[in-house]
């Protein structure tokens, strides 16, 4: 498996992989990611931050609201689940 522009490549073939933080763990062995991306605006050339949420399948349900977390593209698991949590990049310091 090698490693290219964030996809990985294996036998499976390109598999998109985001970054994002859980925003919901309500839902069993469900997680809703939310990634954050820049566009720049085409007419006052300043970045603008926008967000798209993703439903991803965690199955050990061990991650927590504010948990940063590596997504990969999946099968379709759900009617809305393409996606799995890969890993864990940081946890919430829960006070």
């Amino acid at each position: 498996m090698r490693e290219a522009r964030g996809d990985e490549v294996n036998d499976r073939g390109m598999r998109r992989t985001l970054v994002g933080t859980v925003v919901s763990n309500k839902n069993d062995k469900t997680v809703v990611v939310r990634v954050e991306r820049l566009v720049q605006d085409p007419h006052y050339k300043k970045y603008v931050r926008r967000y798209s949420k993703f439903m991803a399948h965690d199955e050990s349900n061990a991650c927590d609201v504010g948990d940063r977390v590596k997504i990969i593209e999946h099968r379709p698991i759900s009617k809305r689940k393409r996606w799995k949590v890969q890993s864990t990049v940081s946890k919430t310091v829960s006070v």
